[in-house]
């Protein structure tokens, strides 16, 4: 694809990226290079709650975190707790107040529900079936994962043929939880209202955005700060991942949505 020649111009050390379809997955870059994921883990850690989910472990509505908050408020960043501490802010499901430590408090329930440590199980549960060799978390279930471009092309398939987990779960976790929330979106400042689902940032009407302007209002996925992505655009069937060794910044506020929309208007003029 035309459009992957772009990621070559970045302003990094080194980067590599995938667009990905059901018909199959275009890449430049290295391949098994592993990248520090920073936020993009959080999608891996909510993929495992939701296996656990479907395996009977633990329920959604199961109370989690901080009193009154549940797992669905711990995995829409609606429990109130602050960004890097449990510190408690708000009640839950009152503000989207995004936390990195409402993860490590769910990656704690998760080893207590199910016996297994919780980098273990997300190892048992997500990396191990898909194939995902490079993956690993290793600190923080809100930011410490690292993995390479071939893990996440893996990961992205399974986004868009989810075989882990049922079809209704994934619609279910992608959908906005919680709706009308306001809250900050880390980069981008405060959004009226800042759609969350289970794990996923949805793009709804923000802008600007990380995303770029032709995303359906559906696109689902996150960005990590060290200078990563990963998009599904389930209205039109195709995923996008970016990986670099560069934090997030200016450059990437200009070069992912240029990018992301030349590979819609690329994917779009071949189907």
């Amino acid at each position: 694809m035309r459009s992957l020649e772009q990621v070559q111009q970045w302003p990094v050390a080194h980067a590599a990226a995938a667009v990905v379809t059901v018909d199959g997955v275009d890449t430049t870059g290295e391949l098994d290079r592993v990248f520090r994921l920073a936020s993009v883990t959080k999608p891996l850690v909510a993929y495992a709650a939701l296996v656990a989910v479907e395996e009977g472990a633990i329920e959604l509505d199961q109370p989690a975190g901080p009193p009154g908050s549940t797992v669905r408020h711990l995995l829409a960043h609606t429990s109130g707790v602050a960004f890097a501490t449990p510190e408690v802010l708000a009640k839950p499901g009152a503000r989207r107040i995004y936390s990195s430590a409402g993860f490590e408090l769910l990656a704690d329930f998760l080893t207590e529900s199910t016996g297994i440590h919780f980098p273990d199980y997300l190892h048992e549960a997500v990396f191990e079936p898909l194939g995902m060799r490079g993956a690993v978390l290793d600190g923080s279930a809100g930011h410490a994962g690292r993995a390479s471009l071939r893990d996440l092309t893996l990961f992205a398939t399974e986004l868009l043929t989810p075989e882990l987990i049922s079809r209704q779960t994934l619609d279910e976790a992608t959908s906005v939880q919680f709706p009308d929330r306001d809250g900050v979106l880390p980069g981008y400042g405060s959004q009226r209202p800042n759609d969350w689902g289970l794990g996923f940032e949805i793009r709804g009407g923000k802008t600007p955005h990380w995303t770029g302007h032709s995303n359906s209002p559906r696109t689902y996925g996150h960005f990590g700060q060290s200078g990563t992505f990963l998009w599904v655009d389930p209205e039109i069937g195709v995923a996008t991942i970016g990986l670099s060794d560069e934090n997030f910044g200016d450059w990437a506020r200009t070069a992912w949505p240029k990018f992301s929309d030349s590979v819609i208007a690329e994917t779009h003029n071949t189907q």
